[in-house]
């Protein structure tokens, strides 16, 4: 039976975002959807690969983030035979999306959010599946397991693909954007709101790396073999960012005010990390970068002001 990988550029943003298909005979399988408006991109990719929409048997989605998740509704639809795989806390949400929506709409407005993520729509709970940690799917003849991995988000797994030698890592282990890499390795975590734990991130790197794959398949963005070198640079991102965190909260700073500071923080340790290893970062690769940098910091801003709460909450 063939086996293949192929890996789909989704973003409006080249290299940005990808989803991955993944065929095994005449079966397949796509990892991660992005949102609606990426859905005819994965059907091309389906096209190119001589596969129908009624071959993918299933969707699988790392976790529930809207660029991970936000076109499942429509791939679904897409794909009559498919099931959704999900992790079991972002497998609900999917089935009944409103609070994910509703929550969205608030930050963004109806008309930024449409343009951004497109239409959410409920998935039939019987098209769904959650899987819990070490559960297994086959594609073909080959057999997946997902691991789940908290740190970036407690509704986040990862999956396990050892026909191929591969694991889809999601966000948690970190960001690899190839339009920054042309000086060397730069791999940077990602702490975005609202779930990050640096504990819980570093046991999801250990894992991954235990799994000992030939190579991490990230969100953001492909395939890469280097994967060690990739996981000491997200920790010492991870223990920086906690060491922020730490700090934050023994302050008495607003959570916005907060916020703009670590920006400014996670930029100034980036240019740092850039000049001491002579990547050469200009103006360009802090664009491709900003908006991680605004959205980590807010990820911090929020742990933070979650400790300093909890801290001062009477017994």
């Amino acid at each position: 039976m063939n086996h293949a990988r192929g890996t789909i550029d989704c973003d409006v943003t080249p290299q940005f975002t990808a989803a991955y298909l993944r065929t095994a005979g005449e079966e397949c399988a796509f990892i991660e959807t992005h949102t609606s408006h990426a859905v005819p991109k994965l059907v091309a990719a389906l096209e190119a690969a001589g596969r129908r929409p009624e071959d993918v048997r299933w969707v699988v989605v790392t976790h529930a983030h809207l660029d991970h998740a936000a076109g499942a509704s429509a791939l679904m639809q897409r794909c009559p035979r498919a099931t959704l795989l999900a992790h079991p806390r972002a497998a609900r949400h999917l089935v009944d999306p409103a609070k994910l929506v509703a929550s969205a709409t608030a930050v963004y407005g109806a008309e930024r959010f449409a343009q951004l993520y497109g239409t959410i729509e409920p998935i039939a709970a019987e098209r769904v599946r959650a899987l819990e940690d070490g559960d297994r799917f086959d594609l073909g003849d080959a057999s997946l397991q997902v691991f789940h991995t908290a740190g970036h988000a407690n509704h986040h797994f990862v999956v396990h693909d050892p026909r191929l030698d591969e694991l889809y890592t999601g966000d948690s282990f970190g960001l690899v954007y190839p339009a920054i890499q042309q000086h060397g390795r730069f791999a940077l975590a990602s702490t975005s709101p609202t779930n990050f734990d640096a504990i819980e991130a570093h046991k999801s790197l250990t894992r991954i790396v235990d799994l000992r794959p030939e190579r991490v398949c990230l969100t953001h963005y492909d395939a890469y073999a280097d994967v060690e070198q990739i996981a000491s640079q997200v920790r010492a991102w991870v223990d920086r960012a906690e060491a922020w965190v730490d700090e934050a909260a023994r302050g008495d700073e607003p959570v916005e005010a907060m916020a703009t500071r670590l920006t400014q923080a996670w930029r100034s340790a980036v240019a740092e990390e850039s000049s001491r290893r002579g990547l050469g970062f200009s103006e360009a690769a802090f664009r491709v970068l900003s908006l991680d940098l605004e959205l980590n910091a807010q990820g911090l801003a929020f742990v933070a002001a979650a400790r300093r709460a909890k801290a001062v909450k009477p017994d």
